[in-house]
């Protein structure tokens, strides 16, 4: 069988493998039924040296090539292929009691650590401290160069301070004060050489999510003692209801006309509330992207769409407000003004806060009045600094409030 494999990878490289077909069949029927025969070696004479008399001479002239009968092209020797080198898997058929191949392994390369370095003779603790002394001489020097006078002139290093952490200073929390301490210092807070009369504004923040819509919350208060400023009143009517709006004091009365008014206008308006009648809401929607965003849009749910418009001016030029909850939950309202006397602001405060107790959702987790839903309230004057007020005193307020109103 090894004389078959042996005889198939020389014929892979054979320049006449047609040749070797009677070997190829001599040893497949011997292999089968006999062993090979053993190969006899054989040895040839040597041959004789030629005699220097007849060595050919160099310096014998040559025939030229084309003295020479050149031969056909297909009797002329045909240069042979140097022989194919075996394969790894071609060399365990030729010889498979060979010599085994050993792997090759290179000792790998890694850069030397100072403790594989040869230590040199007398090398010891006082070459180190030689070293080092050499260091920090070299270390001074280039600090002096460092600090050469330049043009004849003294140059003094900066000093850099070492870098430390400072402490972050957290500001002292307000603490809540009663509604009449508030007001007091509202009203000592207030600058009188301001040109203008600054307002009392409320700020309170609840805890709802402005982004449900079952927890909204929006109202209109009347307050007793108003708001201390003009308001100018604008009624969108026509017929009878116009002449009633005119006669409650209206300063802007119109139907169809005041819409093309305000819709080319750019903009700009003269007054502060929007009163309208139901069959008006519809022509309506022509300036609602100008009256929208600045809250001045008629609503029924705040009384500004009604057929009883004269009750509706009247309310407004006595102080009606609206008040309704921003994106942060903050509700922000303007109370009065720094002039009025401290039972007068006590009075619309306490109106303010019974009108947010029944614009309180229902679908609050919490059964109390203020727990769950009023977290702070905030007193400041229009450009004053904010008092926290208690709920206990919003509460008596706002009590004291309903029982003059029953009575």
């Amino acid at each position: 069988m090894a004389h078959l494999r042996l005889l198939l990878s020389h014929s892979r490289c054979h320049p006449h493998p047609q040749r070797l077909l009677p070997l190829f069949r001599f040893c497949s029927s011997n292999s089968s039924n006999s062993p090979p025969p053993p190969i006899k070696p054989v040895s040839y004479a040597p041959k004789p040296p030629v005699p220097p008399e007849e060595a050919p001479s160099s310096e014998a002239p040559r025939a030229s090539p084309e003295s020479q009968d050149p031969l056909p092209r297909r009797f002329q020797q045909q240069p042979q292929n140097p022989p194919r080198q075996f394969t790894r898997q071609e060399m365990r058929f030729v010889n498979e009691a060979g010599p085994a191949i050993a792997p090759v392994s290179y000792p790998s390369r890694v850069a030397p650590l100072p403790e594989d370095r040869p230590a040199e003779e007398g090398a010891g603790e006082g070459a180190k401290e030689a070293d080092l002394r050499g260091e920090g001489e070299r270390i001074e020097r280039e600090a002096a160069w460092s600090r050469r006078p330049m043009f004849g002139l003294q140059v003094e290093e900066e000093s850099v301070p070492y870098p430390t952490l400072i402490p972050v200073v957290k500001r002292p929390q307000k603490v809540a004060i009663d509604l009449v301490d508030a007001l007091r210092e509202i009203k000592a807070s207030a600058n009188e050489k301001r040109n203008f009369t600054e307002t009392v504004e409320a700020h309170v923040m609840l805890g709802v999510d402005p982004r449900r819509g079952d927890q909204m919350v929006r109202g209109a208060i009347t307050l007793p003692h108003g708001t201390g400023k003009t308001v100018r009143v604008a009624v969108f009517a026509e017929g009878p209801a116009a002449e009633e709006a005119r006669a409650a004091g209206a300063d802007v009365v119109g139907a169809d006309e005041l819409i093309e008014e305000i819709r080319k206008g750019g903009g700009k308006l003269s007054f502060d509330k929007c009163i309208a009648t139901p069959m008006f809401m519809p022509r309506l929607s022509k300036i609602a992207r100008i009256l929208g965003p600045r809250g001045l849009m008629p609503n029924p749910k705040l009384g500004s769409v009604t057929n009883d418009v004269s009750g509706a001016v009247k309310a407004a030029k006595s102080g009606r407000i609206d008040f309704k909850i921003d994106k942060t939950a903050i509700v922000h309202v303007g109370l009065g003004k720094v002039n009025f006397s401290e039972e007068s602001l006590r009075e619309n405060i306490g109106a303010f806060v019974n009108a947010l107790l029944l614009a309180k959702p229902v679908g609050l987790k919490k059964t109390s009045k203020y727990v769950g839903y009023v977290k702070k309230f905030t007193l400041s004057s229009t450009m004053g600094p904010g008092f926290s007020v208690t709920i206990p005193s919003l509460s008596a307020a706002a009590d004291n409030y309903t029982k003059v109103q029953v009575s």
